[in-house]
Order: structure tokens, then C-alpha cells, then sequence
């Protein structure tokens, strides 16, 4: 059952945050928002919605090791995972790459993140320093793209219908903001038991069966985006969800309860996290070409990992 739990949980936040991004975009855009604004924020935090419910739930029900978990491992998911798979399926050419101002922003956050986590338990100020963090990140995002001539569209946008009627945006908006907090709920309850059953730590839950569940739409996005050679959407998918889970997701949740930091992932976890970004550095500023056996090798190490943690 508990099983089955995880499963309808992870189907309802694919299908609830999926559902609240196209209701909250043409919300937006029937009410005069430019588009440019609607896709920095909107979107950005549309789209990390089922990993902000997930955490804010587990910290809700006394779990706030699948929140941590769950931030720290869909980090490491959407690097080796999200980045390798596309990458085995399609050579991402790194010369079509303009992800450079991004991808400098996701080290430093992962920095801020890391040395805030040593000074934890993450609280309240932990989570105001995080939230100003992403502040300044979306308003660095908005200038740099104003000033960009292929400011965004409203085509360009994720989950746009200009011919969208009211009542179907309502819809949208309802099914998102009913469907994700019971999936949230039935995602944690059935992992929380499920680490009690077989005896495996909230965190470990959190870091793989969690974190890959909620990365599942990252893995769609950047799939897709594979397919259609479009290296640029895939990269970039990765870059900001990552941002946002650090900032913004562990930032909300921060103030609504204490989050304590296990000795095991100031020892290791943090790091694989680091290490996953850093590896990024010859493809990203240096314009390697992510290769069939780049992903390869992304895919095994990730596999790597997750085994260390369930075996140990």
C-alpha cells in the first residue's frame, strides 16, 4: 500500500503541477502580465511547485529529513540524471549553449546553500538569507533578459493558450491547487513509511525515491528537448530548477519549521551535490560536448550513488 501511495502521489504532482503552471500562465497573461515576467516567475515557480508541496508537507508531519533529502537529492537527480539520459538518447552540442550567466548562478547558490547548512539547523534566517538570495538572482534574470532582444514571448512560454477560456483556466487552477497538496501528502506519508518498514532513513528516502519522483518533469522536459535538438532548453530546465530548489523551495520551508542537517549529509551528500555541479564546468564555460558517453558515465555514477546509500 505504501508503495502504491508513493505512486499516486508522484502521478497526482506530475499531472496537479502541470495543471497550476497553464492555469497560472494564462491567468497571467488575461490579466495584462508581460510574458517576461510571467516566465520568470510564474513558470519558475510553477514548475517547482510539486517539490515545494513535498517539503513543506514532510516538515508539516514531523519529516523533515525527506525535505532536505529531497532538495539535495533532486539536485543531484537533475545533473547526472536529467542531463544524462538526454544526452544518451542525443549528443547535447555545449557550442549552442548561452547558459553561462545561469549556471555561475547555480554554483553560487549551491555554495550559500552548503555553508548555510553547516550552520544549522536551517531556521528562519536561514530561509530569509535564502529567499534574498533569489531575489537578487530573479532580478539579475530580469534585467539581463530585457536587455536581450529575444525578450520572451508569449509563445514561448510554457503551457501558453492565448484562445484559453475562463472557465478552462479555472479548471487548471483548480486541479493544481487540489491536486498537488494531496499529492504531496500521499507522496510523504507512503516514503515515510515505507523508510520506517524497511528500516532506511527519512533522508535517504528523500534523497532517492523522492527527489527522482519529483525530478520526473525536469527528465520529461529536457527528454523532449533532446529530441528536438534543443540543447539550449535542456541545459538551462536543469540550471533553474536547481536554483529554485535551493533558494526558493528550501527557503519557504525553512519558515515553516526547523529543518536539522544529518552529520551524513554535511559528510557526503552536500558534496556529491557540489561535485555533480562542478562536473558541469567543461561543458558549460568550456563548451564540451555532452556526449553518449558523457551521459553514460552521469548515469552510472548516479547509480553509483543511490546503490552507496541503500546498501550502507
Amino acid at each position: 500500500m505504501d508503495i502504491l501511495y508513493v505512486a499516486i502521489g508522484l502521478v497526482l504532482l506530475v499531472l496537479a503541477g502541470d495543471a497550476l503552471v497553464r492555469g497560472s500562465v494564462n491567468l497571467s497573461l488575461r490579466l495584462g502580465i508581460p510574458p517576461l515576467i510571467v516566465g520568470l516567475t510564474v513558470v519558475a515557480f510553477g514548475t517547482s511547485a510539486p517539490e515545494l508541496l513535498v517539503s513543506v508537507s514532510a516538515i508539516l508531519d514531523g519529516a523533515p529529513g525527506i525535505a532536505l533529502g529531497n532538495v539535495v537529492g533532486s539536485n543531484i537527480a537533475n545533473i547526472l540524471l536529467v542531463l544524462g539520459i538526454p544526452a544518451i538518447i542525443s549528443t547535447i552540442h555545449s557550442s549552442k549553449l548561452g547558459v553561462s550567466r545561469g549556471f555561475i548562478t547555480m554554483l553560487a547558490a549551491t555554495a550559500l546553500f552548503i555553508g548555510l547548512c553547516f550552520l544549522g539547523p536551517i531556521t528562519w534566517w536561514h530561509a530569509a538569507v535564502l529567499l534574498v538570495g533569489l531575489g537578487l538572482m530573479l532580478t539579475d534574470n530580469f534585467y539581463a533578459a530585457r536587455s536581450h532582444r529575444h525578450a520572451t514571448r508569449e509563445e514561448d512560454l510554457e503551457g501558453a493558450d492565448p484562445s484559453a477560456r475562463w472557465w478552462k483556466i479555472i479548471a487548471f487552477l483548480a486541479a493544481g491547487l487540489i491536486g498537488l497538496p494531496i499529492g504531496a501528502e500521499l507522496l510523504v506519508n507512503g516514503a515515510t513509511e515505507m523508510a520506517r518498514v524497511f528500516g532506511i532513513s527519512e533522508t535517504v528516502i528523500g534523497l532517492t525515491l523522492v527527489a527522482v519522483g519529483t525530478s520526473l518533469p525536469e527528465l520529461a522536459t529536457s527528454v523532449m528537448a533532446a529530441l528536438k535538438k534543443q540543447p539550449d532548453v535542456a541545459v538551462g530546465n536543469v540550471i533553474g530548477s536547481n536554483v529554485f530548489n535551493l533558494l526558493g523551495i528550501i527557503g519557504v520551508a525553512g519558515f515553516v519549521g526547523p529543518i536539522p542537517v544529518p552529520q551524513s549529509m554535511l559528510a557526503s551528500d552536500l558534496w556529491v551535490m557540489a561535485a555533480a555541479s562542478l562536473l558541469l564546468i567543461p561543458f558549460i564555460l568550456m563548451r564540451f560536448n555532452i556526449t553518449r558517453w558523457v551521459g553514460i558515465v552521469f548515469v552510472a555514477i548516479y547509480a553509483g550513488y543511490t546503490f552507496s546509500l541503500v546498501a550502507l
